[in-house]
C-alpha cells in the first residue's frame, strides 16, 4: 500500500474518515487544531457534517445527538476542552451511545502549557467525568499508530455501543511520520440497540440516561461491569521491548514509551538489563 508522509493530527482525521465518521463537532484548541480544520474540508467530500460548535460543551453535545442517530461521530481537544466536554463523555455512556473522543494533550494544570504532555493519564483513566464509568482509552506511541487505533476506536465504540477515547499528545499531533491508511469503509446508519429498548420514549422519542427506578439503575450497573470485566480479558493491548531477560523495567506509554527505548538501548550498552512495558490499552 501506499505510505503517505502527514502530520499526526491530520492523519487522525483522515482515519477517522476512512472508519465510517460522518459527523464531527469541535472547538479549536492547541495543539489538536489541525484535526477540525482538516475535518471542516474532508467532511463535506464524503457527504459528511462538519460543525464548529460555539463550546466544547456544545460540540460534545451535538456529537450525543449525531450518535443518537446511528452516525458515526467524533469530536477531539485538548485537557482544558476535555475537562468541558466530561459531563457530555458521561451522559455518552450513561445513555449508551457510541462516539470517538481524541485528546491531544497539552501541559496543565488549568489552562496549562500549549506544549505537548502526557499529564491527562488520570484524567482519561481514572477521572474522565461523573458517574463511575469507564471508557476504553487508547494511546499511541507513533503516527501510525494513531491512524490505526483511531480506525478500531470507531469499531469498538460501535461494538460496545460506548465512548471510546484516543489519547494522544501534543507530540504525536504535530510530528511528521510516514504511514500507510487503511481502507475507506462503506458508510451506513447502524442498528443501535436502544431503538428496541424500555429507555425508548416512544411518543417523543428521547433517549436519556437518566433512570428513575432504582432496580432499573442497579441493573444498568452491573450490565456496564459485565462490559468492564470483558475490556479487561479481551480488549487489552501492550507492548514488551527486551523484557525476556530484564532486571529493571521501565513501564512508559505515548511517546514517553519512544524515550525510554532510547535509553534502554543505552543502558544495555553498558550491562544494565532493563526493558519496557508500553501499554496501548490504558
Amino acid at each position: 500500500m501506499e505510505k503517505l508522509f502527514m502530520k499526526g493530527n491530520e492523519a487522525i482525521a483522515e482515519a477517522a474518515v476512512r472508519a465510517g465518521c460522518r459527523f464531527f463537532a469541535g472547538y479549536p484548541i492547541t495543539p489538536q487544531n489541525e484535526i477540525p480544520e482538516y475535518m471542516s474540508k474532508r467532511l463535506p467530500q464524503v457527504g459528511g457534517v462538519f460543525v464548529q460548535g460555539e463550546s466544547e460543551v456544545a460540540s460534545v453535545n451535538m456529537v450525543y445527538g449525531a450518535a443518537y442517530t446511528g452516525t458515526r461521530a467524533m469530536t477531539s481537544s485538548s485537557g482544558p476542552g476535555l475537562s468541558l466536554k466530561s459531563e457530555g463523555l458521561s451522559a455518552l455512556a450513561g445513555s449508551e451511545l457510541p462516539a470517538v473522543v481524541v485528546n491531544v494533550m497539552r501541559g496543565g494544570p488549568g489552562v496549562g502549557s500549549i506544549q505537548a504532555a502526557q499529564m491527562d493519564y488520570l484524567q482519561a483513566t481514572k477521572a474522565s467525568g461523573h458517574g463511575g464509568f469507564r471508557m476504553l482509552v487508547y494511546a499511541p506511541a507513533t503516527v501510525q499508530e494513531a491512524v490505526d487505533l483511531t480506525y478500531k476506536a470507531f469499531d469498538k465504540a460501535m461494538e460496545y455501543q460506548a465512548p471510546v477515547l484516543v489519547s494522544a499528545d501534543g507530540c504525536i499531533g504535530s510530528m511528521m511520520e510516514p504511514i500507510t491508511l487503511p481502507p475507506m469503509k462503506e458508510t451506513q446508519r447502524e442498528n443501535l440497540k436502544f431503538f428496541a429498548s424500555e429507555k425508548m420514549n416512544p411518543k417523543r422519542k428521547i433517549i436519556t440516561s437518566m433512570l428513575p427506578v432504582e432496580a432499573e439503575q442497579e441493573m444498568f450497573n452491573k450490565r456496564m461491569d459485565a462490559m468492564y470485566q470483558k475490556w479487561n480479558e479481551t480488549e487489552i493491548m501492550s507492548e514488551k521491548y527486551m523484557m525476556d531477560d530484564a532486571e529493571y523495567v521501565i513501564v512508559a506509554y505515548g511517546t514517553s514509551a519512544r524515550i525510554a527505548k532510547s535509553t534502554i538501548k543505552v543502558l544495555r550498552d553498558k550491562g544494565n538489563k532493563v526493558g519496557l512495558i508500553r501499554p496501548i490499552t490504558c
